[in-house]
């Protein structure tokens, strides 16, 4: 069995071919960083535009290099959502269309399920296993118990963390997205040189939150009297390092909830 799998929910325009053996015959992923820099983050007319002009070539792409026809494929696999709603649209009204035309079943996903599940596709792994899902609109961290069968533990009660760092590369004009380049400044900086809150640290539960942690940078930032090269790679490291820490805590948590209901 052959599935050819559509996503459209972001900025990227992703086209994919797996098989019932866990193998991925084919993997494009078309990023459309640069039509998005100038506006210092993404604009969903943009990204759904650029879906239309990409999808079909891409599709193309892909069967190409897997010496496939639409008769190979066995089933229709796209993005319904959470996520922009322009370029859901494009994909899943893409997705239709060809399902009707060619006469394969059609596969709706959502987004969230399809991170919690991937972890399947790539590794031996059983069901139940515990999930920290991150992205840059998501922070949770789920039990996995099958599919459609998912227990949250915690979630983000305000920012997510892609959301926080592309926001504190914002604040520091290092332009979008702000991750890579955060992780990047950080490895030449102090990650002690600044001391953060750990919003929620010590909540006895499993849920994040990092907006009052990028008001803290906030506020280091405008009382800087000068921001060069050092100071910057120092705040990344600090930020960066809080971030890590404030995964880290909530995960063990999550562990110690996870143990006492297994042994439960």
């Amino acid at each position: 069995m052959r599935v050819l799998g559509i996503e459209t929910s972001c900025d990227e325009t992703s086209v994919a071919i797996v098989d019932d053996n866990k193998n991925i015959l084919v993997n494009i992923v078309l990023s459309q960083t640069e039509e998005h820099k100038a506006y210092g983050g993404v604009v969903p007319e943009i990204a759904a535009r650029s879906h239309i002009m990409h999808l079909k070539p891409l599709i193309k792409k892909a069967l190409a290099q897997t010496n496939l026809l639409m008769q190979d494929i066995d089933a229709i696999a796209v993005t319904a959502g959470p996520g922009l709603i322009g370029g859901l649209i494009v994909g899943l009204m893409f997705a239709k269309g060809m399902a009707l035309a060619a006469n394969k079943p059609l596969i709706a996903v959502n987004h969230l399920e399809g991170h919690a599940l991937t972890a399947r596709l790539v590794y031996e792994l059983s069901f139940p296993y515990l999930l920290l899902l991150i992205s840059g609109g998501h922070c949770q961290i789920l039990e996995v118990n099958g599919v459609g069968d998912y227990h949250m533990l915690g979630t983000t009660l305000d920012d997510a963390a892609g959301e926080a760092f592309d926001k504190v590369a914002k604040m520091l004009g290092l332009g979008c997205p702000g991750g890579p380049i955060i992780e990047q400044l950080a490895k030449q900086g102090n990650f002690k040189a600044f001391r953060l809150p750990l919003p929620l640290a010590k909540q006895n539960n499993c849920d994040f939150s990092f907006s009052g942690l990028k008001t803290a940078v906030k506020r280091i930032i405008d009382n800087q009297a000068i921001i060069d090269q050092n100071f910057i790679q120092d705040i990344c490291a600090s930020f960066q390092s809080a971030v890590a820490q404030i995964l880290c805590i909530k995960l063990e948590r999550a562990f110690a909830i996870y143990r006492n209901f297994s042994i439960s």
